[in-house]
């Protein structure tokens, strides 16, 4: 619509403006208010999400040319000193309650079960070891580690299934999830608490041996390694977690 010469903002599903035929945002008042207009989109679609909304998601939803790191970034310090934050969460985004507030939540919240001393260890071991399989989980333990505890773990989503170990006997290894990033308030596995940050919090022995050290997390811990396999139908038919195909006469 002709208003004058100024250009008007674009609706939903239409493609923006590019910026590089009226200047930045900054110098250009039209570029702000498509800026803000994306930025109002994002944030509905992430306010009425249950779970973090994906940058590829907002990507296909928002008009074409956004750039969708740059406005989820601006649009999270609008929300730095609120009620409420905008949080990344991997590749994806969220509102949280702030952690300052969490205390006004306690009353309404639900109790959930503890995780026993097992539970934890493994899932300790899974997210700084990743990718991991059961075997290895109890080398590290150095005791045995039950079906159940794993089970346990993969009901909460915290941590799934990779692959396959190229490896006689092909067994299974466990990696973390989004989820289990949005649980602990990390943006990506690397931001997992370090040796120094351990022993402060008191997590770790002042008298661990010299030589011990925690691993590095995987950069992505969604790509799999060079010595694993993707997991296929069959794999998931002998774990039971796909129903077999019945074949027709």
């Amino acid at each position: 619509m002709d208003d004058g010469g100024q250009t008007s903002i674009a609706n939903p599903g239409q493609d923006f403006v590019d910026e590089a035929d009226f200047g930045t945002a900054e110098e250009n008042p039209a570029a702000r208010l498509q800026l803000m207009e994306g930025m109002r989109m994002a944030e509905a679609l992430v306010f009425a999400s249950a779970e973090p909304v994906s940058e590829k998601l907002l990507a296909d939803r928002l008009p074409a040319g956004l750039d969708i790191p740059a406005l989820m970034t601006e649009l999270a310090s609008t929300y730095e000193n609120r009620g409420v934050n905008l949080l990344r969460v991997g590749e994806a985004w969220a509102f949280r309650t702030a952690g300052d507030l969490a205390f006004l939540m306690n009353r309404e919240a639900v109790q959930q079960k503890k995780l026993s001393r097992a539970a934890l260890e493994v899932m300790a071991i899974v997210a700084y070891h990743q990718p991991v399989t059961r075997a290895e989980i109890e080398e590290i333990r150095g005791v045995e580690t039950s079906k159940g505890t794993l089970d346990t773990l993969l009901e909460t989503g915290w941590i799934r299934l990779r692959g396959r170990r190229r490896t006689p006997g092909r067994p299974v290894t466990y990696g973390t999830t989004e989820h289990f990033l949005d649980h602990f308030g990390l943006e990506e596995i690397r931001d997992l608490p370090g040796m120094d940050e351990l022993k402060g919090a008191g997590l770790l022995s002042s008298r661990m041996p010299s030589n011990f050290s925690i691993p590095q997390p995987p950069a992505d811990p969604d790509l799999l390694t060079e010595d694993e396999d993707p997991l296929t139908d069959i794999d998931l038919e002998e774990l039971g977690l796909l129903t077999p195909k019945v074949e027709e006469d």
